[in-house]
């Protein structure tokens, strides 16, 4: 009777150690009673730099290693092809301007001047062929005068009236000045000259190559005298500040966290503690990246976070894997 007695007490306590277990240990990361526990790795972020316009590099101002702030110089092109493009589309954009002032002032008045001194001209001819004329006609009947010579008479007055009215139409046309269709594209051509001028200089600011962010130069992969095509990569940059941290976070775990909670990042061999902040959590899930899975994790799926490092220092580095603790993390639900 003492033995089942001891075989009873002997599974209860199994069966309770086994429940506790059950209850007493997270999914992903620790114990449910504990803070929970995250993995990941430092974001890496960076950026190859090139120039849009393709050249001889004139210039290269960093090193690898090198830390780089916005705005400042990283390499130039040389210009010389560039300065002679810029020269000519001015020479464009000065004739084109003044062929516009030409037009919209009309003519000059020493050209219309002239103009009404052909018409006074061409009105003397036309009223001495209209007086020959007169002169002639009556003796065209009784033979006086031959019938050439009439015909002659005939045709200059024709002639005249004909040249007077051409002289007329030529001042009226420098009277009206210059018509608005030709205006019109007088402006267009001045428009596309400037167009020109202003792509030729900003391809001349493109053999500028400018950091736009704070960076450090990765890898310089060109030299000084180096001939490159646009777009070719010339330096890469590491962008770490701010530094970020991708991490994952089991399904089950997902209502414990969320944007703006604080976390503790640690890093293998440094005993330093990061200060962080979740900031993003995706709307998805996925496998657990190989970087962070363990037999126990392979098959599960995972939320991937963004965390925000508030103190990050040059012994964090990008690529390296972290431990991210959520002290503030909601208790665990229990079944």
């Amino acid at each position: 009777m003492n033995r089942r007695l001891i075989i009873a007490v002997v599974v209860l306590a199994a069966l309770a150690i086994a429940a506790v277990a059950t209850k007493g240990f997270g999914l992903f990361g620790g114990e449910r009673d504990k803070p929970l526990q995250l993995y990941g790795n430092v974001d890496i972020r960076e950026v190859d730099m090139g120039f849009r316009v393709g050249g001889r590099i004139k210039t290269i101002a960093v090193e690898e290693g090198a830390k780089v702030q916005p705005g400042q110089l990283l390499a130039t092109l040389d210009t010389a092809t560039l300065d002679a493009r810029i020269g000519e589309a001015d020479a464009q954009v000065q004739q084109a301007r003044a062929q516009l002032d030409k037009l919209r002032n009309g003519n000059r008045a020493q050209d219309i001047a002239q103009a009404r001194a052909r018409v006074v001209a061409a009105q003397a001819s036309a009223a001495n062929a209209q007086r020959d004329y007169a002169r002639r006609q009556p003796l065209v009947a009784p033979g006086a005068i031959s019938r050439a010579v009439w015909d002659q008479t005939v045709a200059a007055r024709d002639n005249a009236n004909a040249q007077l009215a051409e002289a007329r139409q030529a001042l009226s046309l420098l009277e009206a000045g210059s018509r608005r269709e030709d205006i019109a594209a007088g402006e267009a051509q001045l428009r596309a000259a400037e167009a020109t001028r202003r792509s030729a200089a900003t391809d001349l600011g493109d053999t500028r190559l400018i950091a736009e962010t704070a960076a450090t130069v990765v890898t310089r992969a060109q030299e000084p005298g180096a001939i490159v095509q646009p777009g070719q990569t010339l330096l890469t940059l590491s962008i770490d500040r701010p530094m970020r941290v991708r991490a994952y976070i089991a399904e089950p775990d997902l209502s414990r966290i969320s944007p703006g909670m604080a976390v503790e990042v640690r890093t293998d061999g440094n005993p330093k503690v990061y200060h962080g902040t979740i900031g993003y959590i995706s709307p998805r899930s996925e496998f657990t990246p190989k970087s962070v899975e363990t037999e126990a994790l392979r098959t599960d799926l995972v939320y991937r976070l963004r965390i925000i490092v508030n103190d990050p220092d040059d012994a964090l580095r990008q690529g390296q894997p972290v431990t991210v603790r959520v002290p503030g993390a909601r208790p665990a639900h229990r079944d």
